[in-house]
């Protein structure tokens, strides 16, 4: 079977950056996500004046049940010395405008029930959380030890506060 081609990118992001400019997300590349098979944005998620790499984060630009459900169309992680100053949430907010421009309303995001860190996150990005739902087990989300995912929602509508593009 043919790998599927990758579609052009649909927005191109440039860097997006708060306004306070603190905190950027730098792209790295457009691809289509290796599990989840939907177009996807992949971002570093930096300190704009030394570079220095804070975490990452993605945009997956497609929708699938299995996304919406299960994965999420956004995923973030924060590297270790760097957490504790909401650089996930401020950087899921970066994401809106881009979201909304490629056509995503509302938006979904996943995380597992215990991460506590994760789920605060996105109530301070403004996610609304929707429910818990049982992962099935032969999804590969769940053969990698996630079986069950809390299931968040931010409804876009054109969302554009504190960005500033470069």
């Amino acid at each position: 079977m043919a790998e599927p081609i990758v579609p052009p990118v649909p927005v191109t992001p440039g860097l997006l950056c708060e306004e306070s400019g603190e905190l950027a997300l730098q792209l790295l590349r457009f691809e289509l996500h290796p599990a989840h098979r939907v177009p996807t944005y992949q971002f570093h998620v930096v300190q704009p004046e030394t570079h220095e790499i804070l975490g990452n984060i993605r945009l997956s630009v497609g929708s699938t049940p299995h996304l919406e459900r299960y994965a999420g169309h956004v995923g973030y992680g924060v590297l270790p010395k760097h957490r504790g100053h909401r650089y996930a949430a401020r950087a899921v907010r970066l994401l809106l405008p881009l979201a909304s421009k490629a056509g995503l309303d509302p938006l979904w995001i996943t995380c597992d029930p215990e991460n506590l860190a994760s789920r605060r996150t996105l109530e301070l990005a403004g996610a609304e959380f929707v429910e818990i739902v049982e992962v099935p087990e032969d999804c590969i989300i769940h053969r990698n030890g996630h079986p069950r995912k809390c299931r968040y929602r931010i409804t876009l509508g054109g969302e554009a506060t504190g960005l500033r593009r470069s």
